[in-house]
Formats: structure tokens, sequence, C-alpha cells
């Protein structure tokens, strides 16, 4: 059985196309467990409604606590061996969990995982990475390759995870449930921690559909701005074997792309937390020979020429800098 929990919160237009993509796997030993997170429009009549005509559809309704929250409730409820994550705004392809079971089951692994794409509003797609290629990873490579982000995304939604890995944060507190961006980042870190394998194919079968609203793409403000740096804190202080460097090389990696999002921004309400940041990449100056040349770049001048790095980063992003994400 695999127990699919899929989070809501006013999702009323698009929640009904999520769940018929789950429902209409290939792999049909399948429960949907969906977690109305206090959606204030017609989300949880909608759901209620979808769960009455499907009996493999259970339907939980709790206080709006965020994703994390909602999604280790679903956890808690799931009599799946296996756990997989869908948005209830994004959609799946049919043979999604079947690929991934499979390749759980022939490799021996805890977490099966694939690629994915961004479908924007306009109709672009952007794929991540589907080259195809199939590579098993032990604990350590598998945690490299997360905090590194070259090959393995840092979302939940396309990984299909073995029941017994959510120990940890279903019996302790290593979750920091206040966490609201890179949560999922973080989550993922704790169970590739507790995996001996994970095997990773790289084609692209579930669908992010971007919308504007989202919490990753909402203007800057305080979580934006700090929850990135507090995950990467909190996965330092982890302390896992033969992880120090990468983990030193994500935070202060993070740094500089927070830095870089506050000079960016124009509406001058981030001053203060500028500066805060230029002092913990000042702190951790050490580890800045771990980023690639052109951070390194980045840091250094940060560090050594602020008052003229505004402009000069401004016109790099606005005419140089490329941004698949967007």
């Amino acid at each position: 059985m695999i127990s699919v929990i899929v989070p809501a919160f006013n999702v009323e237009s698009t929640i009904i196309r999520t769940l018929d993509s789950i429902l209409a796997q290939t792999y049909s030993e399948i429960e949907v467990i969906v977690v109305d997170d206090g959606s204030t429009d017609k989300t949880g009549r909608i759901i209620d409604t979808y769960s009455s005509q499907h009996k493999r559809v259970i339907v939980i309704h709790t206080q709006n606590q965020g994703v994390t929250a909602a999604r280790l409730a679903g956890v808690e409820q799931a009599s799946g061996e296996w756990i997989g994550f869908v948005d209830g705004d994004d959609e799946i392809e049919p043979d999604m969990y079947e690929m991934l079971l499979k390749n759980a089951e022939q490799y021996g692994a805890d977490i099966s995982h694939c690629g994915y794409q961004m479908i924007f509003s306009d109709g672009r797609i952007s794929c991540f990475h589907n080259t195809g290629c199939l590579v098993q990873q032990d604990r350590t490579t598998g945690l490299k390759d997360l905090l590194d982000g070259s090959l393995v995304e840092p979302g939940l939604c396309n990984k299909l995870f073995h029941k017994t890995l959510f120990h940890s944060l279903l019996h302790t507190e290593v979750m920091d449930r206040s966490i609201k961006i890179n949560e999922d980042l973080l989550m993922n870190y704790i169970l590739f921690s507790n995996a001996n394998m994970s095997i990773f194919q790289d084609t692209c079968k579930y669908h992010y559909l971007v919308r504007n609203t989202s919490t990753s793409r909402v203007s800057l403000n305080q979580q934006k701005v700090f929850d990135p740096i507090r995950v990467k804190q909190l996965i330092l202080d982890m302390k896992i074997d033969g992880m120090t460097e990468a983990a030193e090389k994500a935070y202060i990696g993070t740094c500089v792309n927070v830095y870089n999002s506050l000079v960016l921004d124009r509406t001058g309400q981030f001053t203060l937390e500028q500066k805060t940041v230029w002092n913990l990449i000042k702190k951790h100056k050490e580890w800045i020979p771990l980023l690639s040349r052109k951070q390194q770049f980045l840091a250094y001048l940060i560090l050594n020429w602020s008052i003229g790095y505004k402009p000069i980063y401004r016109f790099y992003a606005k005419y140089l800098l490329k941004n698949c994400y967007e």
C-alpha cells in the first residue's frame, strides 16, 4: 500500500484535478489522505463530497497550522508501507508511483525519487532535469546531493518514502514546524539521514503548476529572509558524520543568496535584515572557499565593497542572470 498525503489549503479550483491524477495511477494499491489545513474557501466541502464518492480517499480537517503539520497529520493516519506527497494544486503522471515503487523494490531503497517539471500559466515548461539517468545513493551521497541541489531537488512531492523513516519526525521535536520557507528541504534532510539507500530516476513524472500566490513566490518578508538560513543552521546542528563541509557550504551559500535577494528589494524595508545577513557572511567567511568561483566572487564583493555591490548586482540580475524558476 502507498499512502499519498495531500495537504490542502484554499485550493478549491485545483484539488479535484489533483486527486483525479492520483486515483488514475497505474499502481492501484493507493490510499489518498487529504488534510484540509483550515481552508477558508470551499476546499473542505469539495473534498468531503469527493471522499463520499471515492472510498480510497480519506479526509482530515484541521485548524490552520501550516503545511508541515498538515503533512505529518496525514502520515500519522497513513496505513501504507510507503508514503508519498502531492500538493493540492499539482498533478502527477499516471505511472509515477508504479515507477517509484518498482525502483525502490529493485534496488532495496528506502527512498525512490524522480525529476519534475514546472508548468507556468503562460504554457512554458521547465524540466528538472529529465536526463533519464538512474543514480543509486547511499546515505551520505543522498544528503550531499540534496544540499547541492544540482541533481536532486529539495521538494518532497517527487519522492516515495518508506514509512519507517518518519519515526523521528512523528515522535521527536526534530522538525521545526514554524518554518514556512524551505521546510521541505529540512524534512527531506531528516528523512534522507534516516535512509540507508535511495534511488533516483531522472524522469519528470511530477508536474508542479506554478501559482503566483504560492508561499515560495510571495514578496519578501521576514520568513522568506530568515527561514532558509534557519534551515541550514538546523542542518549544521545535526552534525551528521561526513556532512560537515557540505552543510557549511550550504549555509554560507544560502547567506549569499539571501543577501542578493535583499539587494534586489526596492521597498527599503529590509535595511536591518541586510546588515544581519552581512554579519553572518562575515562571521563565517572561512567557509567562502567552499563555494563555486562565482559565489566566492560575489561573497568577497559583499564583504569588501558593500556600498558598490548593490548597483553591480542589480545590473547583473537584470541583464545577465537567467532564472529558470520564473
